[in-house]
């Protein structure tokens, strides 16, 4: 929609915002729409809820692709194949770098999301501790979208950005291991509102990246291939999020994981480490990775100007 950087972190950060407000909606009316629908089959509700959000959610998506317009407005050009694209992708670095960061986004946050609901039902005992929880972050996932773009601001650099609250996301996450919402509800929730602000703040840094690498990639190439970038970073994601989900299932169904039945030991020590200590320290190991995105505020507007004149490299 734009080429200014500025620009397209403020679009980002509203875009964030009110994602945060959806997200912090559904975690507190989920639980009930499932007992109301799954009254007599948890497979039921579980169904229903999946079927009402999915036609919320096409409906939103038609409305966007509706309303939304291209600004920057590209030469036609022949088709291109996959195996081109391929081997430009493979020369942005910065593009490389968001990659592995949103694959290890989505093995972190999905496969810690998959198991909220078993912590909360089994390890803390109560289910309705979720809904709880989901009040408690809802203002900090509002705040710690709003404040990614002050940070940037201040680093001129949205991957270190994104590390900076990457390394905050995963230091309070482990914080977390050491309380629990029955014996020290007030520092329990307190940590998973502060998680939720870095969190909320990484997010929204992340998906910034990307049209910033597609800008370097046509500097670097000569190709300027934004569909494919961004389908490529999505299926990063969703890779990331298939093995997370599926390895935390492995894990509980191998150690004797019994739906609705006290759990052993063992599998309530997975529960809580896949909630706190093992998405923590994957947080710290994506900052690490997204400390060495290198394209700053300066380098990307030479590029830009380079791009504008005709000059690539």
């Amino acid at each position: 929609m734009t080429q200014d950087i500025d620009e397209r972190a403020k679009i980002n950060t509203s875009r964030s915002v009110a994602a945060m407000i959806a997200i912090g909606v559904l975690n507190i009316i989920t639980v009930p729409l499932l007992s109301k629908f799954g009254s007599h089959s948890a497979k039921t509700g579980y169904l229903t809820v999946a079927v009402i959000y999915g036609c919320i959610f096409t409906a939103c998506h038609f409305f966007c692709f509706a309303k939304t317009k291209e600004a920057v407005i590209t030469p036609e050009k022949e088709k291109i194949s996959v195996k081109v694209q391929l081997k430009a992708v493979m020369q942005n670095r910065p593009y490389l770098l968001a990659l592995v960061g949103q694959i290890l986004f989505g093995f972190t946050l999905y496969g810690r999301n998959a198991d909220i609901l078993y912590y909360f039902t089994y390890v803390e005992g109560n289910a309705s501790y979720y809904t709880t929880y989901s009040m408690c972050i809802i203002i900090p996932s509002i705040i710690g979208a709003a404040c990614f773009q002050p940070v940037f601001r201040k680093l001129n650099n949205k991957g270190r950005t994104a590390s900076l609250f990457a390394l905050f996301t995963g230091i309070s996450m482990l914080s977390m291991f050491f309380f629990n919402a029955k014996e020290s509800p007030a520092i329990f929730y307190a940590l998973s509102g502060l998680t939720q602000f870095f969190f909320s703040g990484f997010n929204t840094a992340i998906y910034a990246i990307i049209p910033d690498c597609v800008e370097y990639g046509e500097w670097k190439t000569g190709l300027r291939n934004d569909g494919f970038q961004y389908a490529f970073i999505s299926l990063g994601n969703k890779i990331g999020m298939a093995v997370g989900t599926a390895l935390l299932a492995g894990l509980l169904g191998k150690y004797g994981y019994i739906a609705n039945q006290t759990q052993n030991a063992t599998v309530l020590s997975i529960m809580k480490h896949a909630f706190t200590t093992i998405p923590g320290a994957l947080w710290i190991v994506t900052a690490v990775v997204l400390f060495f995105y290198r394209l700053n505020k300066k380098r990307y507007n030479e590029i830009v100007e380079e791009l504008k004149n005709g000059r690539k490299s």
